[in-house]
């Protein structure tokens, strides 16, 4: 049996499922001004400048958005989105302008809790 080196893994992605990819994708290029590596009608990647982890979108006909914050009987988190920032309010600003929502709970001052276009929460942070 051969094993693995843990070492030799790379994380190359984070997908996020959305009703339609390329509208959530839209949204995460405007937000981040990312380039597209791969635009398919239900798959769309988007990568940094520089290279690094790539933000991948996918369509799911049965997509249910999450709840911030989490309650028992509604679609849980799986996993959110967190960016470090310079300027909170200047990218708040532009994460509302680049079409995202501000979530009603704001737990921490320096953070911001916003909603992308399918509901998926992320976070905007400062030091």
């Amino acid at each position: 049996m051969t094993t693995t080196d843990p070492s030799a893994l790379t994380l190359t992605g984070v997908v996020l499922d959305a009703p339609v990819a390329g509208e959530l994708a839209d949204f995460y290029r405007r937000l981040l001004g990312w380039e597209t590596a791969d635009d398919e009608p239900d798959w769309v990647r988007l990568v940094p400048p520089g290279g690094g982890t790539a933000l991948s979108f996918q369509s799911e006909p049965d997509y249910v958005p999450p709840v911030w914050p989490s309650t028992p009987t509604r679609q849980q988190l799986m996993l959110h989105l967190d960016f470090r920032v310079p300027d909170l309010a200047a990218a708040t600003a532009h994460a509302l302008a680049a079409g995202a929502t501000l979530a009603d709970r704001q737990p921490q001052d320096d953070v911001r809790v916003l909603l992308d276009p399918a509901g998926h929460p992320f976070c905007l942070w400062t030091d």
